[in-house]
């Protein structure tokens, strides 16, 4: 009997052996199924990351024409302001002196018409045009084209 229970804890030790490197072997089986699962989400995890940050420098590349095409149109802008206000500054000026001009003419006038009759009949003069230059109130000669500045103060 004594055999007979030896014998059998001998085998149950061997069994459990076997069992537990089997055992241990499937460990190690998930193990590197694990190893091989992490590594490739990391590479996956890599690749998105790499076309993320390729994506963001595509946009950055994008973003940069566009506001270089933006400063651009400003500065074109900034340039065609400078100068229709050049131009506008000019045209106060030319402005400033036609009415400086037309009022002489006006003072010369009256003071014509004060004489009576170096013309003639003096009413004549007492009622400019509605579109003439002698009635300082009418702008309407603004509308007319105006001549180079030098051409313009010719006497």
């Amino acid at each position: 009997m004594a055999s007979s229970s030896g014998t059998s804890s001998g085998s149950s030790l061997i069994q459990n052996s076997g069992s537990e490197e089997d055992l241990q072997a499937l460990m190690d089986q998930r193990k590197r199924k694990r190893m091989i699962s992490n590594r490739e989400s990391a590479r996956r995890s890599r690749m998105r990351k790499q076309k993320h940050l390729d994506d963001l420098m595509a946009q950055v590349s994008q973003l940069s024409k566009e506001n270089h095409q933006i400063i651009t149109g400003i500065n074109i802008t900034t340039q065609r302001y400078l100068s229709v206000e050049a131009d506008n500054s000019i045209l106060r000026v030319q402005i400033s002196e036609l009415s400086n001009r037309l009022e002489s003419l006006n003072e010369i006038i009256g003071s014509l018409n004060s004489n009576n009759g170096v013309f003639g009949d003096s009413s004549t003069f007492n009622e400019p045009a509605a579109d003439s230059f002698l009635n300082p109130w009418n702008m309407a000669y603004l509308n007319q084209p105006i001549m180079a500045s030098a051409e313009m103060f010719h006497y």
